[in-house]
């Protein structure tokens, strides 16, 4: 299955696994990669550069195939160290770099001199252009449906893909709503050259996470994610439990709330202990509305085999439709 996005990644499919705090590890992105997609490790999931680095040593000691660290950059009153774990990634040969977050104008230059393929990830059109602009690679353009912060537009991967697609010289990916290959098949005939998956790896035997969550995924509905942050205009999409009910209700409070005042619920450190631990109820579960189309747990190959069958199966069919119609319009011509 070859488009730019194969050519630019050297992997067999246009499947991306999306960087996700504590579920991008080696486990997971080495399986996306033996699968023939592209796995990547989430940089700040590791405490320091150097626990990236020795990460990234474990990852590739489970793959000769390629994968990516992803970087997300935040506003911070006391940031990470970003140019270290960039370095970590670069000289331990990463080749492929998603960046996310704010804008990752300050690390292009060192990550294109060193030969790296840059993914930048956003939500909207006038982002992916500055990112172009700016000299990445290829842009994953992320609809309203996805987990994490899908932006404060509100526009979904139906709308917001084919407009990407039209206005970059540079291949999109696809991002947030897609589990299947029907979902693949629609974004390739949108006009985008790969997907970009999360929840859904998320619901895999070699994800990082305990079978409880795993399970609660499976069980969950299209109706079942929450947008939360929305008073504080920086809208996330998790998946709704007794956490993300609290923090809805005491920003709809009179006079809304502080960030401070809903901190210990939503820190990073609780949410990593209800992934680990499995208590759905103990901290945030960051997912897509993409959960409607989950009923199992395969593992990454059987996934990745499924939805490029399932791909070429939709585009075959839409491709057959297609060509009656055209037979129907030359008969009544």
């Amino acid at each position: 299955m070859k488009t730019r996005i194969t050519e630019l990644l050297g992997t067999r499919y246009p499947i991306i696994q999306g960087g996700m705090q504590w579920v991008g590890t080696a486990e997971l992105a080495s399986a996306v990669s033996n699968a023939g997609g592209l796995g990547v490790l989430t940089a700040l999931t590791q405490p320091t550069p150097q626990a990236l680095a020795d990460e990234i040593a474990r990852c590739r000691a489970m793959t000769d195939q390629p994968f990516g660290v992803n970087l997300t950059i935040l506003p911070s009153v006391k940031p990470p160290p970003y140019a270290e774990y960039l370095a970590a990634a670069i000289d331990s040969g990463v080749r492929v770099l998603e960046t996310a977050g704010n804008s990752p104008a300050a690390f292009i230059e060192t990550a294109k001199r060193r030969g790296l393929r840059i993914i930048h990830k956003c939500t909207s059109l006038r982002h992916a252009l500055s990112a172009e602009r700016r000299g990445v690679d290829a842009v994953s353009i992320d609809g309203f449906e996805c987990a994490g912060h899908p932006g404060e537009d509100d526009v979904p991967g139906l709308v917001l893909i084919p407009i990407a697609a039209r206005a970059l010289r540079i291949p999109v990916i696809a991002s947030g709503g897609i589990a299947d290959g029907r979902g693949m098949a629609a974004a390739l005939a949108l006009g985008a050259e790969g997907v970009n998956l999360g929840t859904r790896f998320c619901a895999t035997a070699e994800a990082p996470i305990h079978d409880d969550i795993k399970q609660a995924l499976v069980r969950a509905s299209e109706r079942d994610t929450q947008l939360i942050f929305r008073t504080l205009h920086n809208t996330g999409r998790v998946l709704k439990n007794a956490v993300s009910d609290e923090v809805v209700a005491m920003e709809r409070r009179p006079g809304g709330c502080e960030f401070a005042d809903i901190q210990p619920l939503v820190s990073g450190q609780r949410g990593r202990q209800a992934l680990h631990g499995g208590n759905v109820d103990g901290g945030l579960v960051w997912a897509g509305q993409v959960v409607g189309l989950i009923d199992d747990v395969p593992r990454c190959d059987e996934l990745i085999e499924r939805m490029v069958r399932e791909c070429r199966e939709a585009l075959g069919r839409a491709g057959r439709l297609a060509a009656a119609q055209g037979a129907q319009a030359l008969q009544e011509a």
